[in-house]
């Protein structure tokens, strides 16, 4: 019997191929985008999910508050994590790590190392990454111990060992002595490094300071707790630690610390602080949305198209129950039916998945998986959603075929009746409510990334190429060669550039009361070309100058928003106020408007500009817009007469300032694609739906042709039932797609306004798709000869 129920399943969906077509590929483009989104998904969720102790690891996190602001920091002071360990016996262990960005060296071989880290000794101990060579207690505890990747050691050493082996680390050429190699970090970990560095290199020698500093914050601190330890009565003991041990600093400089502890597994996601690789918890949320709509989409193709065509199957539902099958029966042969062609999709989705996703994973900008098959439970995952999807779309479908009343349907007097009709209607204006809140969050991020690459930044960042060398009589030897090649306009040193970082220091500036005022700014170490290099505006006062001695010693210039902080209501009223900041005092001699030096996701922050040539690491070279490949070959060339042993090494401000929005951009290209191909699936349905129709009413039409209806008219007359459909899915999805959209949005500061045209235009495109549509088979059944469709009356 079964294989008797197989082959009239498969003797229909060949008889209606068409059909079947349509739901085949409509399932398969479906079910492939949803997999590959909850691909996606799964990735983003997994992260750091693979360490043994994971759910008792913290990060130790800081709130800093002067008088005039308070600082959600996402570090520690260098001295907290330590001392942590040793006073609560909660905490197992506790280990610090600070990035680094250094000049390696083997040989003729030499790299600047930007993913670069150096933690404490018990790094592998809390953290499970896996140590190839060395042993796990001891490769990070002697001071210049290095632990390489796998595939960094290969870089440097090729296929000899490299235990025991030296690097010379920094451009002072320490001798540093591989200790250890580990498996190459696994991308779904918010700690990422090429390198590791023992951490007792600065503690025990190059700044023996660190263990001791209280009030300076650079490195992460994590710890490892006791299973049964409440991260929240454990942080209640903080204040007490830290009054103990940093009280009457904190008094003194009028600060005040408040420590949390942050849960590892949630770090990438829910963490606002910084620091952990900028996930978004926001567009797990959205692409999990989009998947299930895109699979629901297809589902619902599946369940009109089925129902609609119940009635070609009556007949065959009447005689069926006549010769004695039961309604049970009846309803395994239509969902069976479904399950095939969702096998059938099933196979198809495979083949599209393993095609797809090399591409996927350049789309997303990671390796969210090496192929299908190298984790079979991948599959599985694809087969059962495949499974559900059949048992679940064919139910419907088989219920209201094998309810049919046999002696109503053999005398020819059955219809689908009011309730399938208005099941197949909700079922269309739910597909077009989701077609028409994809598409305008596809407008609104459009808008939202245009909106960034184009908005005013406060400076000029076009043809200026930047180049990191240490502060040495070398580089400003270099600078001066740079100065005199064709074809550059001019050049200037600084600690950073716009969307770089930055340091940031513990201000007093004198506020419009005459006080000293307490705040942590933001601090860029310039040169005397620097403020006209960018084109930034000067308000009030000067710009740095040769011509004022004590500029490089006793002066600083202020942003708008420093001005704002400290209440003057006038630029000009800040200059002359005194300042003391990290040792040095003066007066301000220059307020400059504000400029986007971090993300347009973040508000301007307060800022201070001061001359010291010893911190200035960045040469800014500004080009001529013509002849730029010459220009760069004859920069390299004088790099290498002044600074032989290190790599050339440039980028380009405005590449690198984009740099920040590479996520967003990420995210719009994927919402993009996705949203389109659940567009695409609901106009195959609705192709389906308008053929069936059309199909219907082909009697219909023929009469009204023969009587002199036009084609436009009968055009209309198939087309006005969908376009009311859709117009009250726009009615519905307008205020969803706001709310949505609009959330989306507050994690930028600087943000488009969501205008009414966003939706005029989602809405008309809607229509549009829906009138091109269902006008095919409209137009195909206008211009037949009625006489066919005529001829069996």
């Amino acid at each position: 019997m079964i294989r008797n129920y197989i082959k009239i399943a498969w003797r229909n969906l060949w008889r209606r191929r068409g059909f079947t077509l349509i739901n085949i590929t409509g399932l398969s483009i479906g079910m492939t985008a949803s997999f590959l989104m909850l691909l996606y998904v799964g990735f983003e969720l997994s992260y750091d999910s693979f360490h043994s102790k994971g759910e008792h690891i913290y990060r130790v996190v800081a709130d800093i508050k002067t008088p005039s602001d308070n600082i959600e920091a996402s570090i520690p002071a260098w001295a907290v994590p330590p001392n942590l360990e040793k006073e609560f016996p909660e905490i197992i262990s506790a280990v610090r790590i600070n990035d680094l960005d250094m000049l390696v060296r083997k040989d003729e071989l030499k790299f600047k190392e930007t993913n670069a880290i150096t933690a404490d000794s018990s790094f592998f101990s809390v953290f499970d990454f896996k140590l190839l060579q060395g042993n796990p207690k001891e490769v990070l505890k002697k001071q210049f111990s290095i632990v390489l990747s796998e595939t960094t050691a290969k870089k440097y050493f090729g296929d000899e060992n490299p235990i025991g082996k030296s690097l010379k680390i920094t451009e002072e050429g320490f001798n540093s002595t591989v200790t250890g190699i580990m498996e190459d970090i696994p991308e779904n970990s918010h700690i990422q490094a090429d390198m590791i560095l023992s951490l007792t290199t600065f503690t025990q020698n190059l700044d023996k300071s660190l263990d001791t500093q209280w009030a300076s914050y650079d490195a992460a601190g994590y710890i490892l707790v006791n299973p049964v330890t409440d991260a929240k009565q454990l942080e209640s003991k903080f204040p007490a630690f830290l009054e103990k041990h940093s009280g009457e600093l904190m008094r003194q400089s009028k600060m005040g610390v408040t420590l949390f502890l942050e849960p590892l597994q949630s770090l990438y996601l829910k963490s606002t602080r910084g620091g952990t690789g900028g996930g978004s918890m926001t567009n797990v949320y959205i692409f999990s949305i989009i998947a299930i709509f895109i699979l629901l989409i297809a589902s619902i193709n599946f369940i009109n198209l089925t129902t609609a065509r119940s009635v070609e199957r009556a007949k065959e539902v009447g005689i069926r129950k006549v010769m004695g099958a039961e309604k049970q029966q009846l309803s395994l042969q239509f969902i069976g039916e479904s399950i095939i062609t969702c096998l059938i999709a099933f196979c198809i989705t495979v083949l599209l998945t393993v095609l797809l996703l090399p591409l996927f994973n350049d789309l997303s900008g990671k390796v969210i998986s090496e192929g299908l098959f190298s984790n079979y439970i991948n599959v599985f995952k694809l087969l059962g959603i495949s499974l559900l999807i059949g048992i679940f779309a064919g139910i419907y479908p088989s219920l209201v075929l094998s309810s049919f009343k046999p002696i109503q349907v053999l005398k020819g007097n059955f219809s689908t009746g009011g309730k399938g009709v208005l099941l197949r209607k909700s079922l269309v204006i739910i597909q077009f409510t989701i077609s028409i809140v994809l598409i305008t969050g596809t407008i609104i991020i459009y808008n939202q990334m245009n909106y960034m690459r184009n908005q005013e930044l406060g400076f000029n960042k076009e043809h200026l190429l930047i180049l990191e060398a240490e502060f040495s009589s070398s580089q400003l030897a270099l600078k001066q060669a740079i100065d005199n090649i064709p074809g550059v306009k001019f050049t200037s040193l600084g600690s950073s550039v716009p969307g770089g970082g930055n340091s940031s220091a513990y201000s007093e500036i004198e506020n419009n009361n005459g006080d000293l005022q307490i705040a942590n700014l933001d601090l860029y170490f310039v040169d005397h070309n620097y403020i006209s290099q960018f084109d930034l505006k000067i308000l009030a006062g000067r710009a740095f100058s040769k011509d004022f001695a004590t500029d490089s010693t006793q002066a600083i210039i202020l942003n708008e928003e420093a001005v704002k902080l400290f209440g003057y209501s006038d630029p000009k009223d800040a200059i002359g106020a005194r300042f003391r900041q990290w040792g040095r005092e003066g007066q301000i001699i220059g307020v400059i408007k504000d400029f986007h030096f971090s993300s347009l996701q973040e508000n301007i922050r307060p800022l201070t500009m001061r001359m010291e040539a010893s911190r200035n690491d960045l040469i800014t070279v500004k080009l001529a817009s013509q002849n730029i490949k010459q220009t760069i070959a004859a920069i390299e060339d004088k790099w290498e007469s002044f600074l032989p042993e290190q790599p050339f090494d440039y980028v380009f401000l405005d590449d690198s300032f984009n740099e920040q929005y590479e996520n967003e951009e990420r995210f719009g290209s994927l919402f993009l694609y996705f949203a389109t191909l659940a567009i695409l699936i609901s106009c195959l349905g609705l192709l389906g739906l308008a053929a069936y129709s059309t199909l219907q009413r082909k009697r219909e039409i023929g009469i009204r042709k023969v009587i002199g209806a036009s084609i436009s008219e009968i055009v209309n007359l198939l087309s006005i039932d969908f376009l009311k459909l859709v117009l009250i899915a726009f009615v519905i999805a307008s205020p969803i797609a706001w709310y949505v959209m609009y959330s989306w949005l507050q994690d930028f500061a600087y943000k488009i306004d969501i205008q009414w045209w966003m939706f005029v235009l989602s809405g008309g495109s809607a229509i549009c798709i829906a009138v091109l549509t269902v006008s095919f088979h409209a137009i195909k059944a206008s211009v037949s000869n009625p006489v066919n469709s005529l001829r069996t009356e």
